[in-house]
């Protein structure tokens, strides 16, 4: 049996005898304010290359009625079985197929995703396809290389809101004909209904007018900031469509901020959606405003690449994510009028901070992964995916020059619209602009894991002049477990050159841009003759994929001026290679949090501010000695208050130290002022205590044992939103008893009904850092409940289970025993083999980091 998965193999046999011409489907959602199932029905008109040959259609649902091809009834009972509608017989030619079925709501996130807001009571649809899950709306051919055209019918309540790909008409007792798509994927159709807000705009430039729309619930109606979204989206039409040299191509552009969504936001044709967290009820810092428009370009970016031309098979699913990723940074760093022109910081201090972290797991892969089936594509949707990839996206365009690389761009697009592609397309698209072979590095970059290592040797005179300078290139061993060897690799970096000037600011001084061989050592004689600078900072500009060390002298002028340099790029680059070198054990955790309250003081870039305090608070939970942890956490927390007291009133960085503080605060006195700023009793000038700040506060007391069930139920009072509510089960998960935690576990791992996004606040107020000994014994109920949950639950919810609840805090080599027994016993599948080797990799980093730091106090 098939279950739910579906091989290449089997989509490429479908792909050479299958070609699709169009869907119609027809959907009744008048019952959803109830729930349920609703009746789907769907006629799809394909061509078969051979008489009498046989395939099938992939379909998900509770029951299936009527499945007629070429008017001729089949036994539902014998056709369908699993997630699969057999279709034997089939003629030479024009095929017609009619599917009558009933399929259901979900509340995991996907298929068709139902959500009923507590504040109106009101139901609230959107589909999320991507992968494998058009086919829980309606029967399809569910793979990206059989696109079609799509017409989508609803019947839905009155008074509804219903938006698709196409644009949407006027009901007609309340039902909505759509206009056929273009040619696209099944993965990224849409549909969204309920009684949504919506406001209104359009891009239009020399003659082009494409409608704009912004949705959101109602209950976030007032914190909706169309105007800002608009704006960030017309700088990026603007952007792209000069860079691609190809107009937009669909009849308009919808942004629906949809809630419970498992990701950051989704591609769909015409009709993004996007999680509606986004939507701020609350004071954040520029840092999320930055994320939020990142996420926006990124699906923007999508409509070309990925939707307009659509990679054929998922092994290139890293080419379509990376790319995306890529463009959106270059967008926001370059686009006239830009708030973020800073936006490769961020990008070197979250996504290649993310991408390094993945690298060193047991579990990397080359870029291009093999992908055999549709488990193997729901595993990779990670780090390498879309931050390597669009990091080595980044030095592909340093190495053939950005003109020549969106010159090959444009007549890929050009070349290709409404077709599926393979990597070999672009590259080959580049070749033509660039004149640059690019076989050599295709195979370095995208066929191999891992990451290499970048160190500076330089030789000088008394003087302090140069007198050799060269790059020596590293390629660790791949982690235990992982496929293949580590490979050196060619390198497009520039080497910096950085002094203090009369200010004390490091500043740029000289710059060199250079090819670095793949032989382990580059000489770099145009350096040699010039005076040694304080600090040689080499991949300058972060122009490429390589983890960086300092020599001595860099090392101990950053240690001392980190936070001097004139410039946020190095800086960022400077404070990763540290934050690198703790995960590594090459820098003790308490080394690395004196090294971070020197210099974070002087860090403007609240992006980097708030991932060093992110960092900090990771590396004392996990990485510092356990006998020094306490020492270490209240050293920090005091910290976060002197900085929190002595911010700029209203300031950004004050509610970052805020949000820091809350995370930590630990005497009576700390827990008591958190507490007084809740009830009024102490205010911080300019410090707005607003709803969400209040519930990062609340959430600290009740893991504390300060605040308990009154408490948090007064909370939600205040807060009677889906927010409050998520919020509020993240409360009681944290309390400190044994009876929370048994009702938290029990409503996650022995029950089923709890909607995606509630499961995961439950599971972060369950584990929490300062309850090791009251989480201890769910260790053993963690390795007896997970491949039950792993055959009973969906992909989203199964992830969340199984890596959230991995005993992580319990760092022993006992955990380690028990997670390599588990494996040895149970055989899992890869997917989820692969999810629990990751958890144990950290656990494994964990005890030789501690062991670092621990001797570092000898």
């Amino acid at each position: 049996m098939p279950g739910t998965n579906l091989t290449r193999e089997e989509a490429r046999q479908r792909a050479a005898l299958l070609t699709v011409d169009a869907y119609e489907v027809e959907l009744d959602l008048s019952g959803a304010q109830e729930g349920g199932t609703y009746r789907s029905v769907t006629t799809v008109r394909f061509d078969s290359a051979e008489a009498g040959a046989e395939t099938f259609i992939d379909l998900v649902a509770p029951a299936v009625h009527e499945a007629v091809l070429n008017g001729h009834s089949l036994d539902v009972a014998a056709v369908f079985r699993d997630s699969r509608i057999a279709l034997p017989d089939l003629r030479e030619g024009r095929n017609e197929l009619k599917v009558v079925a009933d399929c259901a709501y979900t509340n995991t996130g996907e298929g068709l995703h139902r959500f009923v807001d507590p504040v109106d009571d009101q139901a609230y649809l959107y589909t999320q396809f991507e992968v494998p899950d058009a086919r829980r709306v309606f029967a399809s051919f569910e793979q990206p290389d059989l696109k079609a055209t799509f017409q989508f019918t609803v019947k839905a309540p009155a008074g509804w809101k219903v938006v698709s790909n196409s644009p949407t008409p006027e009901p007609k007792d309340d039902v909505w004909v759509f206009e056929p798509t273009p040619r696209i994927s099944t993965y990224i159709t849409a549909l969204i209904a309920g009684p949504y807000h919506s406001v209104h705009s359009t891009y239009e430039k020399d003659g082009q007018t494409v409608p704009l729309g912004i949705y959101c619930r109602p209950s976030l109606a007032e914190f909706l900031d169309a105007d800002h979204i608009f704006d960030v989206t017309r700088q990026g039409f603007d952007w792209f469509q000069e860079k691609f040299a190809y107009d937009y191509p669909f009849a308009k552009y919808d942004q629906l901020f949809v809630p419970e969504f498992n990701a950051g936001a989704m591609e769909n044709a015409g009709a993004v959606t996007i999680r509606d967290q986004y939507v701020f009820r609350s004071k954040v810092t520029d840092a999320a405003y930055e994320r939020r428009a990142e996420t926006i370009l990124h699906e923007l970016a999508h409509m070309w690449f990925g939707d307009l031309v659509t990679m054929e098979w998922w092994n290139d699913l890293w080419l379509n994510e990376s790319f995306a990723t890529y463009t959106s940074v270059a967008c926001q760093a370059a686009v006239p009028g830009t708030r973020w022109p800073n936006a490769w910081t961020t990008f070197a201090n979250a996504e290649k901070t993310w991408a390094y972290r993945q690298d060193q797991l047991p579990s990397t892969h080359p870029i291009m992964a093999e992908i055999n089936d549709l488990e193997d594509v729901l595993v990779n949707f990670d780090g390498i995916t879309y931050a390597k990839g669009a990091s080595v996206l980044k030095q592909l365009v340093a190495y053939v020059g950005q003109d020549e690389f969106f010159k090959g761009v444009q007549a890929y697009f050009k070349a290709h619209a409404f077709g599926n592609t393979r990597l070999s397309d672009l590259l080959g698209a580049l070749e033509k602009t660039s004149g640059r072979d690019l076989t050599a590095w295709s195979k370095a970059w995208l066929e191999t894991a891992g990451i290499n290592v970048l160190r500076p040797e330089i030789e000088t005179d008394a003087d302090g002049t140069v007198t050799a300078f060269a790059v020596l290139q590293e390629a660790p061993a791949l982690p235990a477990g992982a496929k293949g060897e580590a490979v050196l690799r060619p390198h497009r970096i520039a080497i910096g050159f950085y002094e203090l000037d009369e200010t004390g600011r490091l500043v740029r001084t000289d710059r060199l841009e250079l090819d670095i061989a793949a032989d382990g050592r580059t000489e770099v004689p145009q350096l040699v003759g010039k005076k040694r600078p304080a600090v040689v900072l080499l991949n300058d500009d972060d122009l490429s994929y390589a983890k960086v060390r300092l020599d001595d002298v860099s090392l101990a002028n950053v240690t001392a001026h980190l936070g001097d340099f004139a410039e946020s790029l190095p800086r960022a680059l400077c404070w990763a290679s540290a934050w690198d070198m703790t995960r590594d054990g090459e820098l003790a955790t308490r080394d690395y949090l004196e090294l971070v309250l020197s210099g974070i003081a002087k860090e403007s870039d609240i992006g980097v501010v708030q991932s060093l305090q992110g960092q900090v608070k990771a590396a004392l939970d996990l990485y510092a000695a356990p006998e020094w942890r306490e020492a270490g956490l209240s050293r920090w927390t005091e910290a976060t208050l002197a900085h929190l007291r002595a911010a700029e009133p209203a300031s950004d960085h004050q509610l970052a130290w805020a949000r820091a503080f809350a995370a930590t605060a630990r005497t009576p006195q700390q827990l008591d002022l958190l507490a007084a700023l809740l009830e009024g009793r102490e205010t911080i000038e300019g410090l707005a205590v607003d709803t969400e700040l209040r519930w990062a506060f609340v959430q600290r007391l009740a893991a504390t044992g300060v605040y308990d069930e009154a408490e948090i139920a007064g909370e939600l009072e205040r807060d009677r939103t889906a927010a409050g509510e998520r919020h509020a089960a993240t409360a009681r998960a944290a309390r400190p008893t044994e009876a929370a935690k048994a009702e938290a576990w029990a409503s996650v791992v022995e029950d089923d009904k709890l909607a995606n996004a509630v499961q995961e606040a439950v599971i972060g107020g369950f584990v929490q850092t300062d309850q090791r000994e009251l989480l201890a014994p769910y260790t053993a109920k963690y390795f007896a409940a997970i491949k039950g949950v792993s055959e009973t639950r969906s992909y989203e919810m199964i992830q969340q289970i199984v890596v959230g609840l991995y005993p992580r805090l319990q760092v022993s080599q006992e955990t380690l025993d028990a997670t390599d027994a588990w494996l040895e016993e149970h055989r899992p599948a890869p997917a989820l083999r692969r999810l629990v080797t990751e958890c144990r990799a950290g656990v494994e980093r964990a005890l030789k980091a501690r062991e670092a730091d621990a001797a570092a106090a000898v």
